[in-house]
């Protein structure tokens, strides 16, 4: 089996045709429910300490997993049903952000850039 973002979205589709919910999948509906899931990737982690996050208990990281994937199905949903290229966005945005936050100008600050 390939892990291409390509053959995920195949077998999403396929999964999706076959239980008749394509019908429910616009894009303001797919946006939501990644928002959702993203909201529900926090769970595990609230309470925790900055330490305690980075050493999840088995039961906490099979939650942030489920979590994970719910996340990208969906924001895989998303780039199909608006034809976006997730890969080449990326790389878009990682080269925006690079020109934005120089290296040698944002090195080990949080700052945002209008704070620079």
């Amino acid at each position: 089996m390939s892990n291409s973002l390509i053959d995920l979205r195949d077998e999403l589709r396929a999964f999706t045709q076959a239980r008749d919910w394509d019908q429910f999948h616009s894009p303001k509906n797919l946006a939501s429910a990644l928002s959702v899931e993203a909201a529900e990737l926090l769970e595990p982690f609230q309470w925790l300490t900055e330490e305690q996050s980075h050493h999840l208990s088995p039961d906490q990281r099979t939650a942030v997993q489920h979590e994970m994937a719910d996340v990208l199905i969906y924001l895989i949903r998303l780039a199909d049903k608006l034809d976006v290229d997730l890969i080449a966005a990326a790389r878009k945005k990682i080269a925006h952000n690079a020109a934005k936050y120089p290296a040698d100008i944002v090195r080990g600050s949080s700052k945002k850039r209008t704070e620079l």
